[in-house]
């Protein structure tokens, strides 16, 4: 199927209430989804403090603050990408729907990756290392390919491998790095749960949209497997974050504390039973993102603690 870019790239939302615009504002902005910027820097801290005892809080606020500018980059420029193949012809929240102005997101997606690269060479600077510079680097190279053309891996079903990598070893990693100019296996460990958590955010953000994707060539997983197939894998994926977390501990490698993890269950449990009941149902399933969100940030939260303790 051929799509024509050019009807779908500057669709603006027509008269919406006040309400109804404020609404798909904030749908479009999607503040939990930050939560995924956050908490890397957060558990490559908690650890580094755990192996140290101390915490740069101008490097962690700095970091933090970076790191929030350039998934809002990501975020954008995903919107404006996608509108150029059609796949968010449906979609009322799209940043370039909502405004009708793609040039316009374009250079404001960029501006705050400018903002939070410059935020990262601060760091580096003022440690005399670029180490970290070349690990957020390496991670925006991956966020990018995700939807940026030539590449767009995430129309070929590989959006959740560099989903893992970026939010997972290689922030967490560079989180870690900035305090102590050193590595760490434990970190490393613990970056790996975060990696699964946050893409799982990922996974379950394309059961509602089997359809338009489709139509616009991409592959997703849930495209390749079925909604339900994706769904019983739902248990597995969360279930890999709560056993990981307790090999670990048995390991010795994780301070006992962090299986305070075991209390983000609730979410998960809560995930996984409405994806099984409405996963082939567009209009239900559609907000199994947030559920995810909130399982990643219960257990990233916990696990943070877990170390912090």
């Amino acid at each position: 199927m051929t799509i024509d870019p050019a009807q779908h790239a500057h669709r603006p939302i027509t008269n919406p209430s006040a309400s109804a615009r404020q609404k798909l504002w904030m749908a479009a902005i999607k503040p939990p989804m930050y939560s995924v910027a956050i908490m890397p820097i957060a558990l490559g801290t908690a650890v580094a403090y755990q192996d140290t005892g101390t915490v740069n809080l101008n490097i962690f606020f700095t970091f933090l603050v970076a790191a929030i500018l350039i998934l809002a980059w990501e975020n954008i420029s995903n919107d404006v990408f996608d509108s150029e193949t059609g796949i968010d012809r449906n979609k009322a929240h799209s940043l370039v729907n909502l405004t009708g102005n793609k040039p316009l997101m374009f250079w404001l997606g960029n501006l705050c990756l400018l903002a939070g690269i410059l935020g990262i060479l601060s760091i580096a600077w003022r440690q005399q290392d670029l180490t970290i510079l070349g690990l957020i680097v390496l991670c925006c190279l991956l966020g990018y390919a995700y939807q940026g053309p030539p590449f767009r891996l995430g129309y070929r079903g590989l959006g959740e491998v560099l989903c893992f990598w970026s939010f997972g070893p290689l922030a967490v990693s560079a989180a870690y790095y900035s305090q102590t100019q050193t590595w760490s296996w434990t970190g490393f460990m613990a970056s790996i749960i975060l990696g699964i958590s946050t893409s799982l955010v990922l996974f379950c953000s394309h059961f509602h949209q089997v359809q338009d994707d489709i139509a616009a060539g991409k592959r997703s997983p849930i495209v390749r497997m079925g909604t339900q197939r994706g769904a019983a894998l739902l248990p597995w994926l969360c279930g890999s974050v709560l056993a990981l977390t307790l090999l670990f501990v048995l390991l010795g490698s994780f301070p006992i504390a962090t299986l305070l993890v075991l209390f983000s269950l609730s979410p998960a449990f809560q995930l996984c039973r409405h994806v099984r009941a409405y996963h082939a149902q567009p209009e239900r399933v559609s907000n199994c993102k947030f559920i995810a969100v909130s399982f990643h940030f219960w257990s990233s939260l916990l696990l943070c603690l877990g170390f912090l303790a």
